[in-house]
């Protein structure tokens, strides 16, 4: 039987990665009648329901993640563990769907288990330096990041984690360092540029903080939160006109991903500045 493997990467803006199933065959048995025997001379067994082995249970706990029931996949990997304690695979797994409902106690214990049985695990690193993050001890989740860094040098988010919480320390020229390397491997990024662009904001340089907020939207045309930070910035240049339309613009998306709490906030705003009352 196959197993099935998956990487997954929980991205700070959503999102992730992932393979295709990968189809198993399964063998059927078929029994056979013996005509010689009279029909009222057979007994008939109760069918056998087969047990699963730790790798069905952890190709079913990939199907759940496949269709987003993280509860599922965690019982399934549960499972597959009970049966098979030595995979790191399923204790990664099992620490993303713990991520994605964001347990990060949870999770962080799935990933010391797959990193003491996969020591170089950087995919494991990474994620629990995300855990970390959201449990505000930057200090580990820096350290994690640059493990993570070390083993795949590569992927482009392990530096936006890092770099974001370099930047929660005010270690704000370092974050742009980490985002600059993002950049440099994934050019197309968006949450690079956003991410950058929050780090210049923080420095006091806001036309380098519109170019990066425009790089994310040219990106994601969908980003929200880049309109709205664009709009922020603009104002203090004293670009009211262009504030407005950024603001305008993120109310409208805020309103089509229901999150309609931030809509009518902006919207509030918008009126006030064009009252001038800000």
């Amino acid at each position: 039987m196959i197993k099935l493997k998956k990487i997954y990467i929980t991205l700070l803006i959503g999102g992730c990665f992932s393979f295709g199933n990968i189809a198993l065959n399964l063998a059927e048995s078929f029994a056979q009648d013996n005509p010689e025997t009279p029909q009222e001379n057979v007994l008939e067994e109760p069918e056998e329901t087969p047990s699963l082995t730790a790798i069905d249970w952890y190709n079913k706990g990939v199907d759940e993640i496949e269709a987003r029931n993280y509860q599922g996949a965690i019982a399934a990997f549960s499972e597959s563990i009970k049966l098979d304690p030595t995979d790191a695979d399923a204790y990664y797994n099992r620490g993303y769907s713990y991520l994605v409902l964001e347990k990060f106690e949870e999770s962080i214990e799935d990933y010391d288990q797959a990193i003491e049985l996969k020591s170089d695990f950087a995919y494991a690193y990474g994620n629990r330096c995300y855990a970390y993050y959201q449990l505000k001890n930057h200090e580990q989740a820096i350290t994690d990041c640059s493990k993570a860094i070390e083993l795949e040098s590569k992927y482009g988010d392990f530096y936006i984690y890092r770099g974001n919480a370099k930047d929660d320390l005010e270690m704000h020229e370092a974050a742009i360092l980490d985002y600059n390397q993002a950049i440099i491997i994934s050019p197309n990024n968006p949450k690079a540029y956003y991410n950058r662009a929050l780090a210049y904001n923080r420095l006091g340089k806001s036309l380098q903080a519109v170019e990066d907020y425009s790089k994310a939207i040219q990106f994601n045309t969908n980003f929200a939160d880049a309109y709205h930070n664009r709009g922020v910035t603009r104002f203090k240049l004293e670009e009211k006109e262009k504030a407005i339309a950024d603001l305008r613009k993120a109310a409208q998306l805020f309103r089509q991903q229901g999150n309609t709490d931030h809509a009518e906030k902006f919207l509030n705003t918008i009126k006030q500045l064009e009252k001038g009352e800000i």
